[in-house]
């Protein structure tokens, strides 16, 4: 008997033992679980606040780069992770005027990109050789530069933001449509500018129609061209379309026939993504990209386009030399 009531004692025991540590187990898995809920959460609405901004840093433009970051750092309070792109040669100086200036705040990434991506891409005799530089065509590989994000903002170095870019972040981009560019013709103060100097507005003026390739994609050449100097861009679609794919058989297709370097417009990476872009593009509002700022000799442009209430962004083209009585008188 004292042995039988001795071994109920053990079973007890382990019963009660088994009985805690079933009870201690579920407890702490089920507060390991939240935890590691809250930090997921928490990192997926840290994900979501970003704003990425992606802008080239040339050696020789480098001023250009940190005005046009400065721009958008000091409009804004939104959190902007900002991909700062470069050659190899030209990363530590990106660091170096990044960390020595009030800019050393930002939150930013440094970006090698990779020149021989374009080998066989690249037609030599375009009529504006700066246009050939390397980093004028990082927008066709954004994917391959931000693969975390699902939205990216793309500006050239040559734009001074003076709005909250969360505004142009908050672009609506219709289903189906991987980017929304800001159109050519949208600004009617514009258009008497337009015509006076020569800008091209058109696919004509980017494309050469003689071509049967041109042809053949049915695009009117009357049709509204975009710039793609300011852009939001939606990265999922962006993928699920191949437009990097699509976009590069358009430049091996040019180095071939000739399609479009030897145009009016002049423009290297621009007609790729008219091509590409045709029909899939939303639109940003006309104030997010006010251009040809400098590009001609002389050209008065009307307050009622560039007024600070209005105008949000500003594509410079390099030279603005004064500011007067309401116009901006740009003189190269």
């Amino acid at each position: 008997m004292a042995i039988l009531r001795k071994l109920n004692h053990i079973l007890l025991f382990l019963l009660v033992l088994t009985f805690c540590a079933i009870w201690y187990s579920t407890i702490y898995k089920t507060s390991t679980v939240k935890e590691q809920g809250d930090v997921a959460s928490e990192v997926e609405e840290e994900e979501e606040d970003v704003i990425p901004v992606v802008i080239c840093a040339a050696a020789g433009r480098m001023g250009a780069t940190i005005a046009a970051i400065n721009s958008i750092y000091s409009n804004t309070n939104a959190n902007v992770l900002f991909y700062i792109v470069g050659l190899k040669n030209s990363l530590a100086h990106i660091r170096k005027w990044i960390q020595e200036t009030q800019l050393s705040e930002i939150q930013f990434k440094i970006v090698e990109f990779n020149p021989m991506v374009l080998k066989g891409k690249i037609r030599p005799d375009a009529a504006f050789p700066e246009l050939l530089q390397p980093l004028n065509f990082v927008r066709f590989y954004l994917p391959l530069l931000t693969s975390e994000h699902e939205k990216v903002i793309y500006l050239d170095d040559d734009i001074i933001v003076t709005g909250d870019i969360q505004e142009l972040y908050n672009t609506k981009i219709a289903r189906g449509h991987i980017a929304a560019f800001s159109d050519d013709c949208d600004l009617p103060s514009l258009q008497e500018v337009i015509r006076r100097v020569g800008i091209q507005n058109t696919y004509m003026g980017f494309l050469d129609y003689r071509k049967k390739a041109i042809q053949k994609l049915g695009i009117s050449p009357s049709t509204c061209s975009f710039n793609p100097g300011v852009f939001v861009s939606n990265m999922t679609e962006w993928r699920q379309q191949h437009i990097t794919k699509k976009l590069e058989k358009w430049m091996k297709k040019n180095v071939e026939e000739n399609l479009y370097s030897s145009t009016i417009g002049g423009g290297v990476s621009t007609p790729p993504m008219l091509i590409v872009f045709h029909e899939k593009y939303s639109v940003i509002p006309p104030a997010w990209h006010v251009r040809h700022l400098g590009e001609y000799t002389s050209a008065l442009f009307s307050t009622l386009f560039i007024a600070p209430t209005q105008a949000v962004a500003l594509h410079t083209y390099r030279n603005i030399t004064s500011v007067t009585s309401g116009k901006m008188c740009l003189i190269l």
